[in-house]
Formats: structure tokens, C-alpha cells, sequence
């Protein structure tokens, strides 16, 4: 029997703002491509509340006003560090507190939304901050 999963996986994740600044990550599960905090859904668990967990564990933060994006579909992406089909349900909010990085987190940056552009962004998240700024 194969070691992976038999269904697309479900993960969240969200572009945080907070005084017109939007926070980025680099990790290495995106071989060091810059990203939004995020991570798999648990078995029962709603997905907001998976947000917020994820968003408390990885950086420390709470998160307020959140708003749904989009989803896109991961399959195979070679800019994660192995094999996998995920379903990323991305998501707009506002961060509070201060960041607090997990042991996943190699780097992190608030910068102007239009700035973070030039960051080598991993493809979604280039896809989520191009939503974002069309949205204002």
C-alpha cells in the first residue's frame, strides 16, 4: 500500500494585513519560495477555526476580520518539497498581536502589497496577492 493519501488534501491559508502592510513567509516546504502561514484542515475541525490555529502556531498571531478568496488546486507543484495534491482555501484577514515565529518559519516580512510582488512568491501565493490588490 502506498504511503500518500487517496484525496486531495485540505489546507488553509490567508494574506494577512495590518496598517496597509501584508505579511510574507519563507519555509522550506516551499524550497525556500516566499508564502502566506497556513497548513492542513483536521478531521471535524471548521475552517476558520483551522486558520486560526495554524496562524497561532506558525506565527504567533490572531486573526480578525477574515474574509473567503478563493481556492486553488495544488497538484504536484514542483515548488513543494514533495509530491502532493492539496486544495488551498485561501483567505483575507487582519492580523493582531505581534508575529512570533514557529520552527517552520526561515523568514518573515510586513511590506507593501505591490512590493511583495518582487518577492520570489511561491505561485499561489502570487495568485492570492493578485486578488488582493484587484480587490482594493
Amino acid at each position: 500500500m502506498e504511503d500518500r493519501p487517496q484525496y486531495p488534501i485540505p489546507t488553509v491559508g490567508a494574506l494577512v494585513e495590518r496598517g496597509g502592510l501584508v505579511l510574507l513567509v519563507r519555509t522550506a516546504k516551499w524550497r525556500g519560495r516566499w508564502g502566506v502561514p497556513g497548513g492542513k484542515v483536521a478531521w471535524g475541525e471548521a475552517l476558520e477555526a483551522a486558520l486560526r490555529r495554524e496562524f497561532w502556531e506558525e506565527v504567533g498571531l490572531g486573526l480578525s476580520h477574515i474574509r473567503f478568496a478563493l481556492v486553488q488546486e495544488a497538484r504536484f507543484s514542483p515548488e513543494f518539497y514533495k509530491p502532493t495534491h492539496m486544495l488551498l482555501l485561501n483567505y483575507f484577514a487582519r492580523a493582531e498581536g505581534e508575529v512570533r515565529p514557529g520552527e517552520e518559519i526561515l523568514e518573515w516580512a510586513w511590506v507593501e502589497p505591490e512590493a511583495g510582488l518582487a518577492y520570489p512568491l511561491n505561485t499561489f501565493t502570487r495568485v492570492l496577492l493578485e486578488r488582493y490588490l484587484e480587490e482594493g
